[in-house]
């Protein structure tokens, strides 16, 4: 004769700890939800110094150089069509705010997708630059000039000059 085995509730301490598990479950997703519809912020950019160019260039977060064009203003496209086999714009989501070490846009472009920019120009990456720190597309000339997105130097601070300190025969230095 088959003996039946009594199942006992839960006891007390166990019902709690799942209930907590799922109040916290729940907060987590209504926290991500709530990221995901004000679409947040992402780092794309980083600053590096660029010895071949002698300047601190703006770089993807993998350290490739970011450039602009210098005839794509005013929310005027010239990279386009098969210009973005060579020049990758840097993109996100829609909704993303950008964020690096420099103040960053974005704009729609044409075929689609958010771009980002800097000081008003979209910022690409060049296919001909193969590892970080490589800047190989500094200064190609087509329909404008392509140049690397340069981060603002900070001027360095001059050293305080020493204030005159009075003495018994200049009591006054000032």
């Amino acid at each position: 004769m088959p003996q039946s085995i009594a199942l006992r509730p839960p006891s007390n301490r166990i019902r709690t700890a799942a209930m907590v598990a799922l109040a916290l479950a729940l907060a987590a997703a209504v926290l991500a939800a709530g990221a995901l519809a004000q679409g947040g912020a992402k780092r794309v950019a980083k600053e590096a110094q660029n010895a071949t160019l002698g300047k601190t260039v703006l770089t993807s977060t993998s350290g490739r150089t970011l450039y602009s064009l210098s005839a794509e203003k005013n929310g005027k496209f010239i990279c386009t069509a098969s210009c973005l086999s060579v020049w990758h714009p840097l993109t996100v989501p829609t909704g993303v705010k950008p964020t690096g070490p420099v103040k960053l846009g974005t704009i729609k472009r044409p075929e689609g997708g958010t771009q980002v920019t800097y000081k008003g120009l979209p910022l690409y990456r060049f296919g001909g630059d193969t590892k970080a720190g490589e800047a190989n597309g500094e200064g190609i000339k087509d329909v404008g000039t392509w140049h690397a997105a340069t981060a603002p130097q900070v001027a360095a601070q001059p050293a305080p000059q020493p204030q005159p300190q009075p003495t018994p025969e200049n009591p006054y230095p000032y």
